[in-house]
């Protein structure tokens, strides 16, 4: 990619980047961040970003939306929609290949401002939605590093404020942070934690890599650097020994308490229903160090999370799926569905290779519920396209597979951390029969019409 070359590495240039291409609204009245900034936000969903310049007792402005729209982020790297998930994929290739390492240093635009009481509630962080149990930081990315190896982790989580230092936060069991934080309590030791927020999308692209693309042994500060053009360069902490992203915008500092667990939730997850109020992790907030005049960043669960984890899922996974089936084309998380239903298109040469592309779909990503296959003449960006396909294409009663897995514990249809899986084969069978032929029009360039009033 070449972010780092057009200036596209921190907030501020994305937010200029954001107003020179029409993608931005300024609110300039006061808001306040419980529930209203997001009730405000919700009004502009899948269109521009928002930037709330005056919050309700706060110092800062915040910034949501960003994510939202897949046709800004193709713009960012100067792609199409299309393309962009392939991009990404090449670029996630590169890095497994030749990684770059990341410099430290001990002054950055992250430190400018070393807080000299740590208070959470001077920051703006959105109550989100009615029934949220408190106010959440949900685009911020956490770099831990591995107890043993060294070997840093960047991962993104809810973390619901429940005192002036301290988060509850939830930890996925498959997750890379999970398997730290085990290791550290068995030694009775707190895992130290820098909690980066404002920072660039290809830093939220490396947080939500699934292990299938970003092994355990490596560090995924490396998908970030790859994606900007240049390394990313990490700022020395002030109370853990975990670095900061050196151009955040905000970086909390801390540790996740051992053998403690206090209540959080309830929370709008990206499933569409609360996530259930229970007994969780807990973050201490040791430091807060800050731009002198950064800007917060937020993200509204639903269309701002599909894109920000959909879109780099999807490029893991397609590299995966295609390194194991080369007639894989292209892949897709249906949208509304992220991460449960993937689309994947594929060029059949030969029949009964569908099995073998579901199953490596499911080993791609552990929380993928639903494959569908479909053709290279179905647009997988299209849900009438893919529903028109498994309705003409599908015969149920052999196409469609059910197997058992681990469930994702955010969607409400598990039971016992169990769900069944399905994978469905709309494609046409070999040879192709001529009912199978799709209806096609002319192609013509409206341009060469004198159309009035068009």
């Amino acid at each position: 990619m070449d972010l780092a070359k057009r200036n596209l590495i921190d907030l501020q240039q994305y937010i200029a980047f954001l107003e020179e291409n029409n993608h931005l609204v300024r609110v300039k009245s006061e808001v306040d961040s419980y529930l209203e900034l997001a009730g405000i936000a919700k009004k502009y969903e899948g269109g521009k970003a928002v930037l709330f310049e005056n919050v309700k007792d706060s110092d800062y402005p915040v910034l949501m939306g960003f994510y939202w729209h897949r046709g800004i982020l193709a713009d960012l790297f100067n792609t199409s929609i299309g393309n962009l998930p392939f991009a990404i994929a090449d670029d996630i290739r590169a890095w497994r290949q030749s990684p770059m390492e990341s410099p430290i240093v001990k002054k950055g635009p992250a430190n400018e401002v070393i807080e000299e009481e740590v208070d959470l509630y001077k920051l703006p962080i959105p109550h989100h939605s009615e029934g949220d149990g408190g106010a959440y930081l949900t685009s911020s990315v956490v770099i831990a590093k591995d107890p043993d190896t060294g070997v840093r982790n960047l991962s993104i989580h809810r973390m619901m404020v429940v005192g002036k230092n301290r988060f509850t936060f939830l930890l996925e069991e498959l997750g890379h942070l999970m398997d730290y934080y085990k290791r550290a309590e068995a030694k009775g030791e707190a895992l130290e934690l820098t909690v980066n927020n404002g920072i660039d999308f290809p830093l939220i692209m490396a947080g939500a890599a699934p292990a299938s693309a970003a092994p355990i042994e490596l560090d995924e500060l490396g998908i970030a650097s790859q994606l900007r053009g240049e390394p990313v360069e990490l700022l020395e902490s002030q109370t853990v020994a975990v670095e900061g992203v050196a151009n955040a915008q905000f970086i909390i500092e801390g540790k996740v308490l051992p053998n403690v667990r206090e209540p959080e939730g309830p929370y709008a997850e990206v499933t569409g229903y609360y996530a259930e109020r229970e007994d969780r992790w807990v973050f201490e907030a040791t430091a807060i160090t800050r731009r002198k005049e950064p800007v917060f960043q937020s993200i509204l669960s639903g269309k701002e999370v599909y894109n920000a984890f959909g879109i780099g899922v999807s490029a893991a996974v397609f590299d995966k799926v295609h390194s194991i089936v080369p007639d894989v084309t292209a892949v897709h998380f249906s949208n509304g569905s992220v991460p449960y239903h993937l689309v994947v298109q594929i060029d059949k040469k030969h029949e009964g290779i569908q099995r073998n592309v579901i199953m490596a779909a499911f080993v791609a990503h552990p929380f993928i519920k639903t494959v569908t296959l479909v053709d290279t003449d179905v647009d997988i960006f299209s849900v009438d396209d893919v529903e028109w396909a498994v309705q003409t294409r599908c015969q149920f009663e052999k196409d469609v597979i059910f197997m058992d897995g681990i469930g994702h514990r955010l969607n409400p249809s598990v039971d016992d951390d169990k769900w069944t899986r399905m994978g469905i084969d709309a494609t046409v069978p070999l040879p192709r029969e001529e009912k199978f032929v799709r209806a096609t029009v002319k192609q013509v360039n409206l341009e060469d019409y004198d159309i009035e009033g068009g």
